[in-house]
């Protein structure tokens, strides 16, 4: 079983070392922290990683968790969110946003992954959009087998281009589990290929996934993609890294902190020791 911080650890101030200093984002501006790929019962890294969430979100007023699949492992069973993932991740319940990875549908319909979320997971097909700071955010579900495909016709495919024909926000950013492109062990996933081409004629800013256990930034065209499977399952080796690769860190367990504000954003990838590995910000494309 899982054991809940120490208070001193709850209290912790958190400092960055070697952080630029830079301007203040506007006022409605909203934060999230993602990573997939987090809890497993006898490993600690997700509580690490949980640990870091809150001195984050400490000095943020509004912020919000983006679980970015294979959130209890081995198999996301019931027993597996409660004894495993509950416990550190799921302190962030009423503030995070879930989408399903593959370990959760090695248990039939994924269901312990449904039945943890409810009515925020959006069953039985997990994707849905919601709206933070003037961004619109599309969790989908990439698990395609298990939903009736990704493809034109798929019902997840026919929401997302019914949604995308009568959305006015400016900004826009996806999340799911599998990357479309990754330097990692499983690598670039071509059955995204039409979700990816309907990001990316929208005008997506932003991807973020998990699946591989690395971080990695990686621009092609097209949104800005993040793999963040940093959330605290075991982390593998990078050997080679793809085209379009402009970061990666490999070795240490972190979050990845956006900053959305109307227009653009900010990003960090920040490890569990308050280091600040990768950082930028950028508009939204127009």
């Amino acid at each position: 079983m899982k054991r809940w911080p120490s208070l001193l650890a709850l209290a912790a101030v958190f400092l960055v070392a070697g952080c630029r200093a830079s301007a203040p984002a506007p006022a409605e501006a909203a934060t999230v922290f993602a990573a997939g790929d987090i809890a497993a019962c006898g490993l600690s890294g997700d509580e690490a990683t949980a640990r870091l969430v809150e001195r984050l979100a400490s000095a943020r007023p509004a912020w919000w968790v983006l679980a970015l699949g294979d959130l209890a492992y081995p198999r996301g069973r019931p027993q597996d969110f409660a004894s495993c993932y509950a416990p550190s991740w799921g302190r962030f319940l009423s503030r995070t946003l879930p989408v399903p990875g593959n370990h959760e549908y090695y248990t039939r319909n994924a269901a312990g992954y449904y039945g943890f979320f409810g009515a925020r997971a959006r069953p039985p097909g997990g994707y849905y959009r919601v709206q933070l700071a003037g961004w619109a955010l599309y969790a989908l579900n990439s698990n395609c087998q298990s939903i009736g495909g990704c493809g034109p016709g798929s019902p997840q495919y026919t929401w997302l281009t019914e949604r995308l024909q009568n959305d006015p926000a400016t900004c826009k950013l996806a999340f799911f589990h599998h990357p479309r492109y990754s330097s990692g062990v499983h690598g670039d996933d071509a059955a995204l290929d039409t979700l990816w081409s309907q990001l990316a004629k929208a005008g997506f800013a932003l991807a973020l996934a998990g699946h591989d256990h690395h971080y990695e930034r990686i621009e092609l065209g097209g949104p800005v993609q993040f793999v963040v499977g940093t959330g605290g399952a075991p982390l593998r080796r990078v050997w080679r890294r793809r085209v379009g690769s402009r970061a990666v860190v490999d070795q240490r367990h972190g979050v990845l902190e956006l900053k959305l504000y109307p227009g653009g954003y900010r990003f960090r990838f920040v490890d569990t020791s308050g280091k600040v590995w990768d950082q930028g910000e950028a508009a939204c494309p127009r």
